[in-house]
C-alpha cells in the first residue's frame, strides 16, 4: 500500500538506516504491516558476525519502530517535515535470529494514542513463526525545526579530558 518513495516522505532515515521496504497495508489509528527485506549485502554483516551472520537485535527492533512511526504519522495524519520520536522501549523480547536472505514481516499496533503520544505494539515475523516483539512509545513532532546546514546547529559543548580517578569515590579520612 506504501512504496518506498511513500515511506521516504514520511521518515527522515535513508540507507542504511532506513528499515522498511514496504508497507502492505494499515487501518489508521489501529494497526499496519511493513516488510524489510533483509539482504547479505547489509553493512551490518561485515561485522556481526563474520562467519554467523544474524541482524543485530538492535536493528530488528529499530525497523519496527520505523513501521510503528508510519502508522503513528499516518493515523496523526502527519504532514510532510514532521518527525516522529522513539521515546521508549519496553517489553522487548527476542525469540528467534534474523539472518541474510530472510523477509521481516513486522505488524504495529496501537495499544493507546493521545496525539501527539503514541503506545504500540510491534511483532517481527519470518516465515510466520515470531521473532521479536515489544512496546513502543513515540512522539509526532509538527514540522520539527531541524538546521538547514550545520553552520546553523547549536554549538556542540567541548568536554575536558578526565581520568578514571577523578571519578572515584574519594575516601574520608
Amino acid at each position: 500500500m506504501l512504496n518506498i518513495n511513500d515511506i521516504t516522505r514520511i521518515l527522515p532515515h535513508r540507507y542504511p538506516f532506513l528499515l522498511v521496504d514496504r508497507v502492505l497495508d494499515y487501518t489508521p489509528g489501529e494497526k499496519i504491516t511493513g516488510i524489510k527485506n533483509v539482504t547479505h549485502n547489509e553493512p551490518f554483516f561485515q561485522g556481526h558476525f563474520p562467519n554467523y551472520p544474524i541482524m543485530p537485535g538492535v536493528l530488528i527492533i529499530e525497523s519496527m519502530a520505523q513501521v510503528a512511526a508510519i502508522l503513528a504519522f499516518q493515523s496523526q495524519k502527519g504532514e510532510e517535515g514532521d518527525l516522529i520520536f522513539l521515546v521508549g522501549i519496553d517489553k522487548a523480547k527476542f525469540r528467534r535470529p534474523v539472518f541474510p536472505g530472510d523477509q521481516m514481516k513486522v505488524v504495529a499496533e496501537v495499544i493507546q494514542s493521545r496525539p501527539p503520544f503514541w503506545k504500540l505494539k510491534g511483532s517481527c515475523f519470518v516465515d510466520g513463526q515470531l521473532n521479536v516483539e515489544a512496546e513502543f512509545k513515540a512522539m509526532v513532532n509538527k514540522k520539527a525545526a531541524a538546521p538547514a546546514t550545520l553552520d546553523k546547529a547549536p554549538p556542540l559543548v567541548a568536554l575536558k579530558p578526565t581520568t578514571i580517578s577523578e571519578h572515584r569515590p574519594q575516601e574520608n579520612a
